[in-house]
């Protein structure tokens, strides 16, 4: 299928790894031209070898950003002032009983995972209505909808992003822009790794702890394992598309069947 991506300009941000990884190959495949974001230039040159190694004419640049700083947003919109697809995929995540999580936890969650797509979308989102064509992806989580009692803040956050979305989506009635929201579930991502130690206990294996995650901190999973990034990836670059016109406003699942509702 042609997803008609040709030059059309993205940017994926936390994009060096994961899930960002994943949609700048494969938006890259599909003709587009994709700027990648990680906090270190060593991490951005890796990644970009990674696709030119897949990809021998991709069309690929790197700007490195911390979103936890908003004077470094404020660089990243200076070096890139208006793209056609914004990917807000940079998130953060960690394992903490809620009595533990502090007001700079509260916060530092916030300004990475809520306010960069925020800022990010309140320069491209105009500038997308005034030439009639766009798409803002927000990649949240199956916990936005179903907050993980061992990670209350970052469950909120995700919530709080289906909200952003939902409502630029109102704005943009009669166009050709679109805002959605992508809800993953849990993924075999970099940074699952180290989540699966800390939720194991002293003496089992990564299978075993990987088996006891589904059973008991996901049990409503039907696919009982962890999704893979380019499964992600696949439902990203269409939503990015012009073939995915129709799909606006939404929360699309990507979650291996772990949320139970269907509405």
């Amino acid at each position: 299928m042609d997803l008609q991506l040709n030059n059309k300009l993205a940017l994926v941000t936390g994009s060096t790894a994961g899930i960002g990884l994943a949609i700048a190959r494969r938006l890259v495949a599909e003709g587009a031209e994709v700027i990648i974001t990680g906090r270190t230039e060593a991490r951005i040159a890796e990644a970009t070898a990674t696709i030119r190694a897949e990809t021998p004419a991709a069309k690929v640049r790197g700007v490195a950003v911390d979103f936890g700083k908003a004077d470094e947003v404020a660089h990243l919109l200076r070096e890139v002032p208006t793209v056609d697809i914004l990917v807000n995929n940079v998130g953060i995540f960690e394992p903490k009983p809620f009595v533990d999580i502090s007001d700079e936890d509260w916060t530092r969650f916030f300004e990475v995972n809520v306010l960069s797509g925020v800022r990010l979308s309140r320069q491209y989102f105009p500038l997308m209505l005034a030439k009639d064509w766009g798409r803002i992806l927000f990649i949240s989580s199956e916990s936005g909808l179903q907050i993980p009692q061992e990670m209350i803040h970052y469950g909120t956050t995700k919530t709080a992003q289906l909200g952003v979305a939902r409502g630029l989506a109102e704005l943009t009635k009669g166009t050709g822009v679109t805002v959605n929201s992508v809800l993953p579930g849990p993924t075999a991502s970099e940074g699952v790794d180290e989540f699966i130690k800390q939720m194991a206990g002293q003496g089992k294996s990564k299978e075993e702890a990987e088996h006891d995650f589904f059973q008991n901190d996901r049990p409503s999973s039907l696919l009982q394992r962890f999704i893979t990034t380019d499964e992600i990836a696949n439902m990203v670059a269409y939503l990015a598309s012009p073939l995915a016109a129709a799909t606006n406003g939404a929360s699309v699942r990507v979650d291996g069947g772990v949320i139970r509702s269907i509405g």
